[in-house]
């Protein structure tokens, strides 16, 4: 098998990864790389010369690439929402609440109140995946 014909099969690979396992871009920039060496193993003929610059152009096509692909940034809960009690919740123990049109883990911050069911409270933050809640009657007078 020629080299040129190599890299482009490599190239090819690193390409079609992408589509099917996504890495942000990685795997296309090694693909790419090894496409740019294809047309350079037909004048460079030296094994260990190609290799080194596909490594050289693929760390400098990631490097650049990150400059382009935007940074994730984590879920945060907004402040003070409100949301509903599903079941009653008694003092000192956790249920459930319907927030954003979702089922959540509750538990009331306020461990002399009891919540009923069906009944609006505010939700104060998030330890885990259990909402910090208060009844809205007691915030709002």
């Amino acid at each position: 098998m020629s080299l040129p014909l190599f890299w482009l099969i490599v190239g090819g690979v690193f390409c079609l990864m992408e589509l099917f396992l996504p890495t942000a871009f990685i795997e296309a920039t090694l693909g790419v790389s090894a496409l740019v060496v294809s047309v350079v193993a037909l004048v460079v003929p030296q094994f260990s010369i190609q290799v080194a610059i596909w490594m050289v152009l693929s760390v400098f096509a990631t490097w650049a690439l990150k400059r382009f692909v935007p940074k994730r940034t984590p879920y945060i809960l907004a402040d003070s929402t409100e949301a509903r009690t599903l079941n009653a919740i008694a003092p000192g123990t956790t249920g459930r609440v319907i927030y954003e049109g979702n089922s959540w883990q509750a538990r009331c911050e306020d461990l002399n109140a009891a919540l009923g069911a069906d009944e609006p409270v505010i939700v104060v933050g998030r330890q885990g995946n259990t909402l910090l809640i208060m009844p809205e009657h007691s915030i709002r007078s």
